[in-house]
């Protein structure tokens, strides 16, 4: 069963889908996780609804919602920051907290790209969290951007257009609009993963704030509560060192899984190893089950 719901974040209303397992009985109690989506993306995309659809089979409640600024949720159009994402992360474990079918002390976040990146900083700064999955996420924004933009010459013209941006604000007190692909660039091939309508330009606030958004100064705080890292063994997209780096800045219990034959977009190639991996990994840290 699905619902929809609306929840406040920070005095804008944020808007979601909450996937319920069957055989929930009224007075009991399930585990519960929020599923975020990637860059500028929204609930619908194919990494949020495989979440929502395989986590409910298994027994978990899903959340899947749309960030501020994205999909139906109130905010700024495109305007995508990384410390409003997690403020919004938490918006959602209070919407969960307030439900009666959901248990408290089960509460998860998985999220994908941009979102696993938000999802790790949210686990290491939010108690209320009890697990973490990140697929495809990004520890350290400088680095990641240096890996994305890797020749001199893309460097300098990515840093030239954050520096435009900044004097264009400076000047006219408006925001420089960046392209998505000059910010985060994808093959021209894989871009129909993107879910429809995902946001193709942001304010050159967006890159200032994920340039400087390191989940990998705070992942140690997310033990001894638990984190899986996923990763394609060759991403095209985000650098494979990213979720390398976070592993070897975790705590434990943290398991990473490199995984051959996937790429950036692994949860919406619904791909069977991946669940495989992800329903071993809950059975042992957060199994399924209604109190």
């Amino acid at each position: 069963m699905q619902e929809r719901i609306v929840f406040p974040s920070e005095g804008l209303a944020l808007v979601g889908i909450l996937h319920i397992p069957e055989g929930l009985e009224e007075g009991r109690k399930a585990p519960a996780f929020l599923a975020l989506h990637g860059f500028g993306s929204n609930k619908d995309n194919g990494a949020c609804v495989w979440a929502a659809e395989a986590l409910a089979k298994l027994g978990y409640l899903v959340l899947r919602f749309d960030m501020r600024g994205c999909g139906e949720s109130e905010g700024e159009r495109g305007r995508v920051i990384c410390m409003d994402q997690v403020a919004d992360t938490r918006s959602a474990v209070e919407a969960l907290l307030r439900r009666p079918d959901v248990d408290p002390a089960r509460i998860g976040v998985l999220g994908h790209s941009f979102g696993a990146a938000v999802a790790v900083y949210a686990g290491a700064v939010d108690e209320r969290i009890a697990a973490v999955i990140s697929s495809g996420g990004w520890g350290h924004g400088e680095r990641k951007f240096r890996g994305q933009h890797a020749t001199p010459e893309a460097w300098a013209r990515f840093t030239g257009l954050i520096e435009e941006g900044k004097a264009y604000r400076a000047r006219t007190g408006q925001s420089f609009m960046m392209n998505r692909y000059d910010i985060v660039p994808i093959p021209e091939h894989m871009r129909g993963s993107l879910a429809p309508g995902s946001h193709l330009s942001f304010p050159s606030e967006t890159a200032e704030s994920m340039m400087a958004f390191n989940a990998e100064d705070v992942v140690h705080q997310i033990a001894p509560r638990p984190l899986l890292l996923l990763h394609s063994s060759k991403d095209a997209v985000t650098p494979t060192e990213q979720s390398i780096g976070m592993f070897r800045k975790a705590g434990q219990p943290t398991d990473l899984h490199l995984i051959a034959d996937t790429n950036h977009f692994m949860f919406a190639e619904r791909n069977p190893r991946v669940i495989g991996i992800v329903e071993d990994w809950l059975n042992t840290y957060m199994p399924p089950g209604f109190a």
